[in-house]
């Protein structure tokens, strides 16, 4: 079996403090330096991968145009995406010696500021990045400010018991599973590979926005759209992280974003 490895050995902070740590990879272990690689492409194959099954099952159960109902439903097939993300997520930081929950880097002391900072992020870096993004994203990807969106492309319709499922389970787990992927994992890994910060956060924002494209996949029109408005946004939230060096107050922010757009964008129908 593989031999564990702790890269925390050396220092004392969150990984980005060390950029030596994986250095000190044992021989066998050297795969490892491939892994935030490839959870970056995993929410965006498993967004394709479930909704590619939500259709056939659609299809199996004779639902009328299951291609096009199936853009509503992405809220309650996405938590398979998370189980999916987090089951990997805890086999590779396992390998490294570590807990899932090490990425978090929580800090009870700091409870009061982190919960003042996710407020923060919500109330100041959500809208002016979403906002400011997605009129840009209109401009470029339909040429307008007020384009005639696909069916599920922006508001969405779900049975009353998807709706509350929506609004009560999805959110939590969501939120927390895309900050432990993209920055968590991902951010200070790619850091400690590139030894510098400016392409881990372009090809962090990259995947992390284009994630969104397949939330649901529509088409490529529609996918431009969705990459271009969360781009601010994904940049934004990782120079906060890298600021304040923990996950906490990203996960407050995240959570209030993702529980206002589906209190906002799903409706019973």
């Amino acid at each position: 079996m593989i031999a564990e490895i702790n890269l925390y050995a050396e220092y004392s902070g969150d990984l980005t403090d060390s950029p030596q740590a994986l250095s000190h990879q044992k021989t066998g272990l050297r795969w490892l330096r491939f892994a935030p690689l490839l959870v970056l492409l995993a929410r965006s194959g498993l967004a394709l991968l479930f909704q590619a099954l939500t259709v056939l099952l659609f299809t199996r159960l004779d639902l009328p145009s299951p291609a096009v109902a199936v853009r509503n439903w992405w809220t309650v097939y996405g938590t398979l995406i998370d189980l999916v993300c987090l089951a990997l997520l805890a086999w590779l930081v396992r390998r490294e010696g570590r807990r899932l929950l090490d990425l978090v880097n929580f800090d009870r002391s700091k409870l009061k500021t982190d919960l003042l900072i996710g407020l923060g992020i919500f109330v100041i870096i959500f809208p002016v990045t979403v906002f400011g993004g997605g009129m840009l994203a209109n401009l470029i990807a339909y040429g307008t400010l007020q384009p005639e969106y696909p069916a599920g492309g922006f508001m969405r319709t779900l049975p009353l018991l998807a709706v509350l499922y929506s609004r009560l389970l999805w959110w939590p787990l969501w939120s927390f599973t895309e900050e432990m992927t993209f920055q968590g994992y991902c951010l200070p890994r790619l850091r400690l590979l590139a030894k510098n910060t400016w392409l881990p956060v372009a090809v962090v924002s990259f995947f992390w926005s284009i994630q969104h494209s397949f939330l649901p996949w529509i088409n490529l029109q529609h996918g431009l759209y969705l990459f271009l408005t969360f781009l601010p946004l994904t940049v934004a939230l990782q120079l906060i992280y890298l600021r304040v060096r923990r996950l906490a107050p990203l996960i407050v922010g995240h959570w209030l974003m993702d529980l206002f757009s589906v209190l906002y964008l799903v409706q019973v129908g």
